[in-house]
């Protein structure tokens, strides 16, 4: 069974900056790839962005040049770093590891962009 541990959501003004951490309790190179998926109200749970084993990572375009997904290996934590925040960014972020068995997920953490 794998556990991921979500962090750092919150409430945070437009234009500004939070940074997402996720914690898995097994090595990631366990895993295919580790992400971020997000779902607002009313919608669809959505890829915000992804990294492989391989360090390749692919981006929502709405997360394009605002937000960056990292991991640090020694820690089995994959970040989301995002900057310039919208009011249409608030949601609830997963976190999502895949491997052989399937996907994974977090308990999610919510963000709201609210001034």
């Amino acid at each position: 069974q794998v556990q991921l541990v979500e962090s750092g959501g919150g409430l945070v003004r437009p234009g500004g900056s939070l940074r997402l951490s996720c914690a898995a309790s097994r090595t990631m190179f366990s895993f295919n790839a580790m992400g971020w998926y997000r779902q607002a109200p009313g919608k669809e749970r959505e890829l915000v962005a992804d990294i492989t084993t391989g360090g390749r990572t692919d981006y929502a375009d709405s997360a394009k040049d605002r937000f960056t997904i990292s991991r640090d290996n020694a820690k089995n934590t994959v970040y989301l770093q995002r900057n310039s925040l919208k009011p249409e960014d608030t949601a609830v972020y997963y976190c999502n590891a895949k491997d052989h068995w399937g996907n994974h997920w977090g308990q999610g953490t919510q963000v709201t962009v609210s001034s």
